[in-house]
């Protein structure tokens, strides 16, 4: 057969151009809103640390980490091969390797071991930077993290455990607590009957006659289900009141801690969420007997903290993969950074991640100042901790969806990182209490504690600013008779006027223009990139992006 024409080369349709290169070997760290941030809320000692972190961060290594840590998800080992039960959940070994880098850089409980000023502040910016690289392995750090407060109502179990907890080093495996160089910690508060509705659970903690309890019932989503250590919530004699439950009894036994199953998730794939069963488990009290949720609401607050700190790292993930796209991205005559409506979508999305950021930081703060003693700092962050929850967690999905449509159809594709970003971007919202939840609890705040509330207005007048001042002596008035079916608009306003605020006294004069031209003033779309016209949003740009 005689061949027509000249032969086609193997390679010429697979000359790859146009494309952005990898987004690695930068410092994730290198985020002025954040580094500014840190200093300001007391902990410049942290920037060395912060930085190395930070580059780490932004190795192709670290970032193969959390791929494969969401490709190869946990599995639910329910006996050995003998059929003795075992209840326990197999990861990947990079699981392991993130959880290592967070204990190692003290993202768990090491906060409560350190009396300098600040430490909380630099474990905030060290979760938001590291949790850049995956955000399902932050539960149980988070949750080490939260239980300290609680355990401290019981004296004697937090000097066994609390140095355990605060440890740098992380010891997986299911071994007696006491044996271990570092332990970490989860908590079990809902059940199927109730969710949010604590007060509804069934499970049942019955006096054992030797100052210990037996549980029996079954919790409806408890994650990291492999810590060493539990707060759970039962029906004691006297209400609700919550426990100390091991996984690996003082003794070497296994603490009857029946997995059902896994949960099969959104998002949140690397890290495994179960549902436990408890059947003459044994727990120690924490706290007074009947009022568990007063014992655990400081954990619940610690938290909540985090749900924004995870959805603010989200965030600026999402912003900068879409800056780093733009920036190399070419279509219709030049670069996409370049094209005007381009530029007011990544500044609209910029300015979005650096309020949350500067919140996260103020939020951080005010737990590190509160913690010390400070009881303006106590009042504030009572009511500013579920209004920033209510919030950022709710902006987190739309700045993931319209991050992802920066880059097209490449957003859209697994390969990107994009949509398991999008599929994270929910869940700090459902966690921790729905956004339902959190209004009718800044509801709650405002009816009980008055003091909570001037102390947040006393914080966004700090400002000195008339925009500001509009809106925070409207939502004065409006506190004085708000109901319930309003919550959810009240929390959005008192959100936005307390970021407006902290951006107009610590943010560049163009992003607090932009923020409250396109957030406060009503001069805006609703969608990304709706920016009013004129406003110097390439010098917004180039704050964020990545470096």
């Amino acid at each position: 057969m005689t061949m027509l024409g000249p032969a086609p080369t193997s390679t010429s349709t697979h000359e790859v151009t146009n494309q952005p290169p990898p987004l690695v070997g930068h410092d994730v760290a290198d985020d002025a809103a954040l580094l500014e941030g840190v200093v300001r809320e007391g902990a410049g000692w942290h920037l060395e640390d912060l930085h190395r972190v930070g580059r780490q961060a932004g190795t192709a290594e670290a970032q193969q980490w959390g791929v494969e840590a969401n490709e190869n998800e946990p599995r639910l080992l329910t006996h050995d091969r003998y059929g003795n039960r075992i209840d326990e959940v197999e990861f990947h070994p990079s699981w392991h390797r993130l959880m290592e880098v967070a204990v190692a850089e003290g993202l768990a409980a090491a906060p409560w071991a350190d009396n300098r000023v600040g430490a909380h502040v630099a474990r905030a910016a060290g979760f938001y930077t590291w949790s850049q690289v995956e955000g399902g392995h932050g539960c149980p750090i988070s949750m080490t993290c939260a239980v300290v407060p609680a355990l401290r109502l019981q004296p004697d179990l937090a000097a066994v455990y609390e140095p355990l907890l605060a440890s740098r080093v992380y010891d997986p495996g299911l071994r007696i607590p006491t044996t271990k160089r570092g332990l970490l910690a989860g908590m079990g508060m809902t059940e199927k009957q109730g969710g949010s509705d604590v007060r509804a659970n069934t499970t049942t903690a019955t006096p054992a006659g030797d100052g210990t309890y037996r549980l029996r019932g079954h919790k409806w989503f408890t994650s990291a289900p492999m810590c060493d250590l539990f707060l759970v919530l039962a029906q004691a004699p006297s209400g609700l009141s919550c426990f100390l439950v091991p996984r690996v009894l003082p003794d070497g036994s296994r603490n009857t801690f029946r997995i059902q199953r896994l949960k099969d998730k959104l998002g949140n794939r690397s890290n495994a969420s179960s549902e436990p069963e408890f059947d003459g488990t044994v727990a120690w009290l924490v706290g007074e007997e009947g009022r568990g949720v007063r014992t655990i609401i400081e954990m619940v607050s610690m938290t909540r903290l985090d749900c924004v700190i995870g959805s603010a790292s989200l965030m600026r993930q999402a912003t900068v993969q879409a800056i780093h796209h733009a920036t190399y991205r070419s279509a219709f005559g030049g670069r996409l950074l370049d094209k005007p409506l381009m530029q007011n979508v990544l500044a609209d999305l910029a300015v979005e991640s650096e309020a949350a950021t500067t919140l996260m930081m103020r939020l951080a703060g005010a737990v590190d100042r509160a913690h010390a003693g400070d009881p303006q700092e106590q009042a504030f962050k009572r009511l500013a901790v579920a209004v920033g929850k209510y919030w950022v967690t709710k902006r987190a999905p739309n700045v993931a969806a319209e991050a992802l449509e920066c880059l097209g159809g490449n957003g859209y594709v697994e390969e990107s990182g994009m949509p398991r970003l999008y599929r994270e971007a929910p869940l700090n919202s459902v966690w921790e209490g729905s956004g339902n939840v959190n209004a009718l609890d800044v509801l709650r705040a405002i009816a009980r504690e008055p003091e909570s509330v001037e102390a947040f207005f006393t914080e966004v007048a700090r400002a000195d600013d008339p925009r500001i001042a509009a809106v925070a002596a409207a939502l004065q008035t409006e506190l004085a008779s708000v109901e319930e079916a309003s919550a959810r608009r009240v929390v959005e306003r008192l959100a936005l006027v307390l970021q407006g605020s902290l951006l107009v006294r610590h943010a560049p004069a163009v992003v607090a223009d932009v923020f409250c031209a396109s957030r406060l003033s009503g001069d805006w779309g609703h969608a990304f990139g709706t920016l009013p016209r004129g406003l110097d949003v390439v010098s917004i740009i180039e704050r964020a992006a990545p470096r």
